[in-house]
């Protein structure tokens, strides 16, 4: 057994090994290294990062860790999966955001499990950190309510690797389609579904629909892509439920105006390869998208605590797990209702205030004072729905179309990681306002390595019937 150190000055952390094995060994951290209180945020996205950087100037020793080398800016990842931009205009390597802070360390590896009791959080690779202060940012996967098996057949979009996943079956259904000798077949081809009406499935449906008839257009010869059917279907009774009946109103007009059929109270009863089943009708198409519903990760169902329905965490005012007043619940992974007695949505801005509240409240710990209770500031909601159709709202003030679609522009440009991201997609979606171009339409890992029919290949790659993925890319990966 060897054991050796590394670190930032001030920070020590001890890593033991069988090397003569291979074996990993257990990375033990711990407030007795330096005398620093010892914060481990589990989770790299919105709000882990907003609460590693409001501890930047506090005494105390952070550690972050997350499976991926990389932030996501998850509200651009349909623009990913709609061929609009490439997996590195919307990621930032998260060992470059936090560079600056001499108290971070940043750990690339997927947390199992936590012990509240013991203050350890146990590694995929058998490795444990031990915390003095736990914040639980660990996002949320995709939830199919039951029906896990509906997965390879209708990807949700949580990931970069799902967006590019995504991109490649919507592109290639097109080359196929361009290629096909059978009308029928060639409409199946050109056939999309969407479900769920929500902003992630409005935003799909546009932008899909955009793709294919302003977009694509101009690049196939065989085939018309303003052929393109794409439906949304929703389950309740309207989509965007959380926006103002109007906005959702002039959501589904301006869908309408881009060929998108909207189908509310039309919840799937079956998906496989190739169909969607509802309770009046069997829709054949080529590719289903689900964007449908969400839970927490499984990682909140290792603390013991009292979960809902989709495994979030029922965390105190404070955003504390009840009894256990030094580990934080933030983000998709909290239940927590607002002053209207709603739960807090699962956006970008409520794990960004809640991730500098929890940080805000070891700062108090640490100084002998009570915690506050978390009270968020809603800023408004905005879904854009294609090339200058937005919906907003911020208080009583509710915009859409143009006017709505600007400011979308605004705000999401302005939150993107790195100065250089702000950069390349500000110039990458004025050339595609102006040329109605996309530049990011490429298909990659597929090819004759495959073996077996090309037809047969192509199919299960479209469709998901294909339980082996196709190769991967670099670009799975995201920037390095």
């Amino acid at each position: 057994m060897t054991a050796r150190t590394q670190g930032t000055p001030g920070e020590k952390i001890r890593i033991s090994e069988e090397s003569s094995r291979g074996v990993p060994g257990v990375l033990a951290v711990s407030s007795a290294t330096d005398g620093n209180a010892h914060v481990v945020i589990v989770g790299g996205g919105f709000g882990g990062l907003a609460a590693a950087r409001a501890l930047a100037r506090a005494p105390v020793r952070v550690t972050l860790i997350d499976r991926t080398n990389h932030h996501t800016f998850q509200p651009l990842l349909y623009q990913v999966a709609m061929a609009g931009l490439s997996p590195a205009d919307i990621a930032q390597p998260i060992r470059a955001i936090v560079h600056g802070q001499a108290n971070v360390t940043v750990l690339m590896a997927e947390a199992l499990h936590v012990d509240l009791e013991a203050r350890r959080v146990r590694l995929h690779d058998g490795g444990t950190l031990e915390w003095d202060y736990l914040i639980l940012a660990c996002g949320a996967e995709t939830s199919y309510f039951g029906h896990d098996d509906w997965a390879p057949a209708a990807p949700g979009l949580k990931s970069l690797e799902d967006a590019v996943e995504i991109r490649q079956r919507v592109l290639l259904a097109f080359e196929l389609a361009e290629r096909e000798a059978d009308a029928q077949r060639r409409a199946d081809l050109l056939s999309f579904v969407v479900i769920g009406g929500g902003p992630t499935g409005v935003e799909l449906a546009g932008a899909l629909s955009e793709l294919a008839k302003t977009v694509l257009q101009r690049d196939f010869r065989v085939v018309r892509p303003q052929d393109t059917k794409v439906r949304l279907l929703e389950a309740g009774s309207r989509i965007l439920p959380s926006f103002p009946p109007a906005l959702a109103q002039s959501a589904v007009a301006q869908l309408q105006e881009l060929g998108v059929e909207v189908r509310t109270q039309t919840p799937a009863t079956s998906i496989g390869p190739g169909f969607v089943q509802t309770a009046g009708e069997r829709i054949a198409c080529s590719v289903v998208l689900w964007a449908a519903g969400v839970a927490a990760n499984p990682l909140t169902r290792t603390l013991g605590v009292a979960l809902d329905k989709a495994g979030r965490v029922v965390v105190g005012p404070d955003l504390c797990v009840p009894g256990h007043p030094r580990a934080f619940v933030i983000g998709d992974a909290a239940h927590l209702a607002g002053k209207d007695g709603n739960l807090l949505p699962g956006v970008s801005p409520v794990a960004m205030q809640e991730g500098r509240a929890a940080a805000a409240s070891i700062r108090r710990a640490m100084a002998g004072e009570a915690p506050a209770p978390f009270e968020y500031l809603d800023k408004g909601s905005m879904a854009t729905i294609g090339r200058s159709r937005a919906v907003a709202v911020a208080g009583r003030l509710q915009l859409s179309g143009f006017i709505a679609w600007l400011a979308w522009l605004a705000v999401h440009i302005w939150f993107l990681i790195g100065f250089k991201n702000r950069v390349v997609v500000m110039i990458i979606w004025a050339w595609s306002y102006v040329t109605y171009r996309r530049g990011a339409r490429l298909i990659t890992g597929y090819g004759a390595e495959h073996g077996g029919s090309r037809r047969a290949i192509d199919s299960a790659l479209v469709t998901g019937r294909s339980s082996t993925a196709p190769a991967t890319s670099p670009e799975h990966a995201g920037p390095l």
